[in-house]
This record gives C-alpha cells, structure tokens and sequence, in this order.
C-alpha cells in the first residue's frame, strides 16, 4: 500500500507541475527551481536521512508496525484516505498557483513541501519491504503476517 501512496503522490504531482508551468508567470528558470529542483532537493533528504539515521530509521519503523497492527494501509478506505489527504494538499498546490498567476505570492514552499512528502512516502515504503522481509522489527517478535 506504501507502494500505491507513493506512486499516487508522483502522479498527482507531476499534475500539478504541467498546471504550474502552464499557469505561471516568469522565466523558465524560476519554474525549473521552484517545481522541480527544489522539490528533488527536499524529496532526497526527506529519503536519505530516515533511512541512513539509525534513530530516525527505528523510529520510522516502529510507526509503520503500529499503523499496520492498527490496520491503517490494510483496507482500501485507508487508502483512499490517503490517496484524499494528498489530492487535498495538491489542491493547496493548486490555488497556491492560481494565486501566484493572479498577482499573488509565487509559490515554492508548497512543491517543496509536496516533494518532501513523496521522499517520506518512498522510504516509508522502502522500511515496509524491509520489515515484511525481516518478519517486523517492534521487538514483540510477531512479524508483519501476524506470526
């Protein structure tokens, strides 16, 4: 399911990027950082340090394990949840943009933001393979299958 959240958050953004860049105003350049560059550069530390830091990558962990025995990510209300809360946050996005192209604040932190998000979903879902490898890592020695 991690897997599904993940693609879906890529997805919506790669539409909100087309929108952006249709509906924006400025140089090429200024899009090219605000959507694209400086969201890769928060998606990569978003990815790298809660799978290289051990204590963020426990910690991350152990949440995963507790949304699974609560069954978050087991249904597909959960994750049509999800998939709800990112369209939400790509809506922001969205008027964000329209905002931007009507006078407004140009925005950035938004892609920033939305691109950090997608880092956490990928290592969330890289962490998920891991513990279903490993039969869960919360100590209780019950694995993800319910061992």
């Amino acid at each position: 399911m991690q897997d599904s959240l993940a693609a879906a958050a890529a997805l919506i953004y790669a539409a909100c990027v087309v929108n952006a860049w249709q509906v924006l105003p400025g140089p090429t350049m200024l899009k090219l950082q605000r959507a694209l560059i400086f969201p890769a550069l928060f998606l990569a530390v978003s990815l790298v340090l809660p799978l290289a830091i051990p204590l963020l990558r426990r910690a991350l962990a152990r949440h995963l394990w507790v949304s699974y025995r609560a069954g978050f990510g087991q249904s597909a209300i959960s994750v049509l949840g999800g998939v709800l809360v990112l369209l939400v946050v790509a809506g922001f996005i969205v008027w964000q943009v329209h905002a931007a192209a009507h006078g407004g604040r140009y925005p950035g932190g938004v892609f920033s933001g939305y691109g950090a998000g997608i880092g956490l979903l990928i290592a969330q879902a890289i962490l998920v393979r891991r513990l279903e490898r490993e039969g869960g890592s919360d100590g209780s020695g019950e694995g993800i299958g319910g061992t």
